[in-house]
């Protein structure tokens, strides 16, 4: 498998975004997947059948893209971030002195986004070790000779980042995903109830942190990345009003540009012993 992906990733980046759009376009033909997809944009109020083979077109490219980010010199995989828009962000964080913590959605290339960041200045980032032990083997050398260092979601992870921000390091921590059991809070996400993860409300509540949105958007026909960073403002200490707030701002960036989010995510789902509110999630 190893073998195969290397030559994947020899390929140049319109040719690889090209061959990804093309098996994105068959995925859709898997029903189960399909439907995901479609249930989560109608729920939005974004679908249509042009915009479902759009999406589908940027999560194959999102497969594609990946091996050869992890797989080619980091110098040329950084160096297809044709623009960086809100660096400034950044530098007036790490001024403030109590570090970075970095919200990642899964808009545009999130994986490039969090190396072009380590590239650059020391980052911690929980990592969740995947079941295919090749794919663990290529994700450790594509994050390898960055800044970054990635640690378990576990208690000693959590003590792990918030040492990082004492020090005035970056936190990088994922707001859209789907909270393991205990660790999370119903909110509404796209006018349905989502069980989203708390960490990040509480590194800030005991840190101030600054906080950064961080989007790596695919330029069109293989051009390469623009990456747009973004300041947010300090939250309350409410754990829900702060989620509120975070949330309604990733809905308005994932409007902007709802081809690149990877819809195929079941991030309302029910899982564990948790269930949601009764009546709608407003």
């Amino acid at each position: 498998m190893l073998t195969f992906l290397g030559l994947v990733a020899r390929l140049p980046l319109p040719l690889l975004h090209l061959l990804g759009a093309a098996l994105g376009l068959l995925a859709l033909l898997r029903g189960r997947h399909r439907r995901v997809i479609v249930d989560n944009l109608r729920q939005a109020g974004l679908y249509s059948p042009l915009r479902l083979m759009r999406v589908g077109m940027e999560l194959g490219k999102m497969l594609v893209e990946m091996p050869a980010i992890w797989l080619r010199p980091l110098d040329e995989v950084t160096g297809w971030v044709r623009a960086v828009s809100g660096w400034e962000h950044v530098e007036a964080g790490l001024q403030r002195g109590n570090g970075l913590i970095v919200l990642g959605p899964h808009l545009g290339c999130l994986e490039l986004a969090g190396l072009y960041l380590a590239s650059r200045i020391p980052m911690i980032a929980l990592y969740r070790r995947p079941r295919q032990a090749w794919f663990h083997e290529l994700m450790q050398q594509g994050r390898s000779g960055t800044l970054g260092r990635a640690v378990e979601p576990n208690l000693a992870g959590v003590r792990a980042l918030l040492k990082a921000l004492k020090q005035n390091r970056a936190a990088w921590v994922l707001p859209d995903q789907h909270a393991t059991d205990g660790d999370g809070i119903w909110t509404p996400f796209f006018g349905r109830w989502a069980y989203m993860p708390t960490l990040l409300y509480r590194l800030h509540d005991k840190t101030q942190a600054a906080l950064l949105l961080f989007q790596c958007e695919r330029l069109s026909w293989g051009r390469g990345y623009r990456l747009v960073i973004e300041a947010l403002p300090d939250l309350p200490t409410d754990t829900a009003s702060a989620c509120r707030i975070v949330n309604r701002t990733l809905e308005e960036r994932i409007r902007q540009r709802p081809e690149q989010y990877l819809w195929s995510y079941r991030l309302h789902r029910i899982s564990g012993n948790q269930r949601p509110p009764e009546g709608p999630a407003l």
